[in-house]
């Protein structure tokens, strides 16, 4: 490169592109990298909130604005349904969550000497960044990363350990894998760590599975006002206000049917929001979730018949497709090429399709087009705020 460039947009990875395709790391739209490499901030650079920016592999994009980072959000989903030439009827605004709305997470820990570790990994490495500030998660998660830390120091062993917290109904739900928690100290500790911080549910998996130790009473999600049991493990929204987004874009998608499939349910988050005016079959492989939607709908007289059935292996034929007034997918980030295959050569006449890869749903949304439908709407979600993880919803009609 011989002269300035201008950094024109954000890449899948991170990384600012110039109109040469030059990749810069650190940089947002407006800046400009000179030809010896050195960086200029533009308009939409920001000041990183987080001490831990950018080691912490947490976040990837805290250095740009609120616009760069929507612009960022936004390109990523339109860019995929433009490398498939998709004809979009309507891009709705893109949805960004808040800071500190990260409502469940996956923290790594290390005893080391007689202290400890508590954090995210670094990006590309097994190194736990010591989190002393996280700008992502909701604060009743971040309030136990002290008491963690001295939790680890005093009863972790040689060995890793991985922290899930999930904020419930009734508090946080804390499962630790990798901890020892030998003897009576060390039981005593754990359940004073419970008590003392007011645990929905604390539970230990020493690699068989996680264990519950501590759940006063038992533990739910309330999933369209309906309390839904919450097995260990089970996929959940990452924030409060995403799945409110991603929630009522699926009523105005669905709006005109009377009965609806909710494919790939998982606990109900969909369907319990859909039912009521409607019938809904929620159709989930995960045993777990599957009993968990079950037992709600059948506790409170939800009309939302659950399915233990895997669609990967056994998708939804075209003749049962065809049968519902709509269709709702939520894929695992995979896809669902099998599934949207049958809804392609059914009857179908509407489908929403909720995905957190792009990628996969441009494929997918691909094959319901060439089959006749029309992608209406698109809306671009951005849950894991200053992530590179993106996620959308979409509307099909025939």
């Amino acid at each position: 490169m011989s002269e300035t460039e201008t950094i024109i947009r954000i890449a899948a990875r991170g990384d600012g592109v110039t109109p040469s395709g030059r990749h810069v790391a650190g940089s947002v739209p407006g800046d400009m990298i000179d030809a010896d490499g050195v960086l200029t901030p533009g308009p939409h650079h920001a000041a990183p909130p987080c001490p831990h920016f950018p080691t912490c592999g947490g976040c990837q994009l805290q250095h740009a604005d609120e616009e760069a980072l929507r612009r960022f959000v936004t390109d990523r989903v339109a860019h995929a349904a433009e490398g498939q030439g998709l004809q979009v009827g309507e891009l709705l605004p893109t949805h960004l969550s808040p800071a500190h709305s990260r409502r469940r997470a996956t923290l790594h820990a290390m005893k080391a000497g007689k202290s400890a570790v508590v954090g995210f990994r670094e990006g590309g490495s097994h190194r736990i960044v010591d989190m002393r500030a996280c700008h992502i998660l909701a604060p009743e998660l971040f309030a136990l990363v002290a008491s963690l830390r001295a939790l680890v120091a005093a009863h972790g062993g040689r060995q890793a350990i991985d922290i899930e917290l999930t904020a419930a109904d009734q508090g946080v739900d804390c499962t630790i894998k990798g901890i020892a928690a030998e003897g009576l100290a060390a039981t005593e500790a754990l359940l004073d760590f419970a008590r003392d911080h007011t645990l929905a549910r604390l539970s230990l998996d020493h690699g068989y599975g996680p264990e519950t130790v501590w759940e006063p009473q038992p533990l739910t999600i309330t999933l369209g006002q309906i309390p839904v049991p919450f097995p260990h493990g089970s996929f959940l929204q990452p924030t409060r206000d995403g799945e409110t987004v991603l929630v009522e874009d699926a009523r105005a998608y669905l709006a005109d049917a009377a009965t609806v499939a909710d494919l790939f349910s998982g606990l109900g988050t969909f369907a319990f929001a859909l039912a009521g005016p409607r019938k809904v079959l929620a159709v989930e492989a995960a045993r777990d979730a599957h009993l968990a939607c079950k037992a709600a709908a059948n506790a409170r007289g939800v009309p939302v018949l659950a399915m233990h059935r895997d669609l990967f292996r056994n998708p939804l034929q075209a003749d049962e497709a065809g049968r519902f007034g709509a269709l709702l997918l939520d894929p695992p980030r995979a896809g669902a090429r099998e599934q949207v295959a049958q809804i392609a050569a059914s009857g179908a006449e509407r489908v929403a399709y909720v995905s957190c890869n792009p990628v996969s749903w441009a494929r997918d949304a691909k094959m319901l087009v060439d089959s006749g439908f029309k992608l209406e709407k698109l809306r671009p979600v951005g849950q894991f705020r200053w992530s590179t993880h993106v996620e959308l919803t979409s509307c099909f009609t025939r």
